[in-house]
């Protein structure tokens, strides 16, 4: 009944910024996108021919809710600009926020994507090392009731990023999206004591380098906002297009969208803590916007990247010398992070930690990091403690991690007995 051979498992991984799916075994998810949607109020009804994405409402209450939006999951539907259609993400702080997002997410990714029916297949699900026992049950009732999915297990993110190692006790370091935690494993579970976690992830970088370059006088023009004619040969004029029913929510998401790809390609991680001055001459690197203008970026990048290590250079941002004041979010960088994490655990286990931290997430694919994590946790480490930081050396690896020891998990054969039924 538990997947033979011939049945794979699907694998899901919601995460703050994207979400990943695919089948069990194979080592990277076949479908990857945004786990945000666009979102059209229609006033009364959704008018049909809109495709399969609708949802089917269920019960009489449901109907006028679901007629009052209708939701756009996936790249292609994200791409295409909408008048009126605002961009809604399904997490907040870690946690899902909306869950009819969620909903119509996981029907992109399983109807859409992996064009297969839910009702023959069983699902692991990654959930958050922090995920609350309501979250936890609304996501199984979910799975159960809607999608009459055959077997399920929930998997703890730490754990599979862990297990992705091939090690059953580790330090998971998952720098994400929406937030960075850092979780001990032991035997292949989370101390859940033992769980640190910050606000700072791969948004808040994105949001400080828009500033920093906005700051500068550059302008990011997103992808839809203009067309390029070709006046001669290889030269390009750019011609803004008028779209006046675009939302403020779109059109900041194209141009983080921007940003996350300047993000990506041109920074990395100092060797030691970023000041301005030993930075002031360093040589820049060049990276062409979509319109064609070309920016040079020269300590900027290595600063955004030290705000991991360094919360407090945020407060250096132009428009961002509040963050973090109000909201009372614990302020640390990752290695005091890590610290905290292991100073939670039992003194037992805390060597083994320590000889095993692993790097994890979207963020940790930024270069240099598994070298300065381990250069600050020797600084800070007591004496005896022998450091090792693991990271995959691939970035996609890093970055899919969690998802890869999904799949590693889902196609144990000793696992097969965990799966648990909707009956039970």
């Amino acid at each position: 009944m538990y997947g033979g051979d011939e049945v794979s498992a699907i694998v899901l991984d919601l995460g703050s910024q994207s979400c990943k799916a695919g089948y069990a075994g194979e080592d990277q998810p076949k479908s990857v996108f945004p786990s945000v949607v666009g979102s059209v109020e229609s006033g009364g009804v959704v008018p049909d021919g809109g495709g399969d994405t609708d949802m089917e409402a269920a019960k009489p209450g449901e109907a006028e809710k679901a007629k009052a939006r209708k939701l756009y999951a996936g790249v292609q539907a994200l791409g295409y600009r909408r008048d009126h259609m605002e961009v809604v993400p399904a997490m907040k702080d870690g946690l899902v926020a909306d869950w009819d997002v969620v909903e119509s997410l996981w029907d992109h990714a399983l109807r859409d994507r992996l064009l297969i029916d839910p009702k023959e297949h069983p699902m692991l699900l990654a959930e958050p090392s922090f995920n609350t026992q309501q979250h936890r049950e609304k996501m199984v009732e979910l799975m159960f009731e809607k999608y009459d999915v055959p077997a399920l297990f929930l998997a703890k993110n730490a754990v599979l990023t862990s297990f992705a190692s091939g090690r059953a006790t580790s330090l998971v370091v998952d720098c994400g999206g929406g937030s960075t935690t850092v979780a001990a494993v032991h035997d292949g579970y989370v101390l859940q004591k033992a769980v640190v976690r910050s606000a700072i992830g791969g948004e808040v970088l994105t949001d400080c380098l828009q500033r920093t370059l906005e700051a500068k006088g550059i302008q990011i023009k997103p992808r839809f906002s203009f067309k390029r004619k070709e006046i001669r040969p290889g030269e390009f004029e750019v011609v803004p297009v008028e779209l006046p029913n675009t939302t403020d929510s779109y059109y900041a998401y194209a141009q983080r969208a921007v940003v996350a790809d300047i993000k990506e390609s041109v920074c990395r991680v100092p060797d030691s803590a970023f000041d301005d001055n030993s930075y002031a001459n360093i040589p820049t690197t060049p990276y062409e916007l979509p319109d064609g203008q070309v920016i040079e970026i020269g300590a900027d990048r290595f600063k955004i990247a030290d705000i991991m290590f360094n919360p407090t250079l945020i407060q250096t941002i132009p428009g961002m010398e509040k963050y973090g004041t109000e909201a009372g979010v614990p302020f640390n960088g990752l290695p005091q992070m890590v610290i905290e994490s292991i100073n939670k655990c039992d003194p037992d286990i805390r060597r083994e930690l320590f000889n095993s931290v692993m790097l994890a997430g979207g963020t940790a694919a930024l270069q240099q990091m598994k070298e300065r994590l381990e250069k600050d946790l020797m600084e800070e480490a007591p004496q005896a403690a022998r450091v090792k930081v693991l990271a995959s050396g691939n970035a996609l690896e890093r970055r899919f991690s969690v998802w890869i020891g999904g799949s590693i998990l889902a196609s144990l054969g000793s696992f097969q007995q965990m799966w648990f039924s909707k009956a039970e």
